[in-house]
Order: structure tokens, then sequence, then C-alpha cells
């Protein structure tokens, strides 16, 4: 009986951390699929989650990075259903709340042969130290699309 009450014990104590951790306080996206549709949904996700107070940290590289630029492709400002949103439009959404930042990797403007010009009022271009840190932060999760 006292072998089952300490294995069942353990076996909680292994559980509970995953049910017992806090919300974060930053959700860093980080974008480079190409497809509209995932970058649409990335940006429902992040919009979702700084619904609910965690502050947002985007970082785009790659073809995701296009939903940046002011001349963006229409894949970017392009409606999807169901309602009607561009990954651009959205972005831009998320963009106004307080303690959210978009930034494009350090390395895709110069990949491009532009400068922070071409991009939309508001978008930054990452600093590696300064995104690895925001990675690292405490009270910080990740996503990748």
């Amino acid at each position: 009986m006292k072998t089952l009450a300490l294995a069942t014990a353990a076996a909680l104590s292994l559980a509970l951390p995953a049910v017992a951790q806090d919300k974060p306080e930053t959700l860093v996206t980080i974008l480079t699929a190409p497809e509209p549709q995932t970058q649409l949904m990335a940006m429902v996700l992040a919009a979702n989650a700084a619904q609910q107070g965690v502050a947002q940290h985007i970082l785009l590289c790659g073809p995701a990075a296009d939903i940046a630029l002011k001349d963006a492709p229409e894949t970017a400002t392009a409606p999807q259903p169901p309602r009607d949103m561009s990954p651009q439009g959205l972005m831009r959404k998320i963009m106004e709340g307080p303690n959210n930042s978009v930034e494009v990797c350090a390395i895709y403007l110069p990949g491009k042969g532009a400068d922070q010009s071409v991009l939309i009022d508001g978008v930054g271009v990452a600093a590696p130290a300064a995104m690895a840190g925001a990675m690292l932060a405490e009270n910080t999760r990740i996503t990748s699309y």
C-alpha cells in the first residue's frame, strides 16, 4: 500500500508542472512559412494570445517577411475566409497593442538589397543578440511556423 502511494505521488509530481505552468508574459512567434493561410493562422493565434494579455514579439524571416513590406505581395494583403482578414491586416492590428512588436530578420533586407524604408511603419529589424535574449527570457514561449 505504501509503495502504491509513493508511486502515485511520484507520478502526480511529474504531471503537476504541465498543469501548474503560469501563462507566459511574452509569446515569440517566428514566422517563415510562405503560404498565406499559414501566415494568417500564425497571426490569428498571436492575436488571440494578445487578447489574453500576453505580449507579442513577432519575427518574420524569409518569404514570410514579405508581409511587412509597404508594397507587399497580394498574398499578404488579400482577404481570406472566413473573416476576410489578411496576414498583413491582422499583423497591423497586433502591432497596435501595447508591448507588441514585429521585426524582420536581420538578414532579410540586405538579402533583398533594400533598407528599412520598404517596411510598413512600426516594423523593425531584429538585432540577433536582442532577439536571442527575447527567446531565452524567462516567462516566454516560442512558436514557429
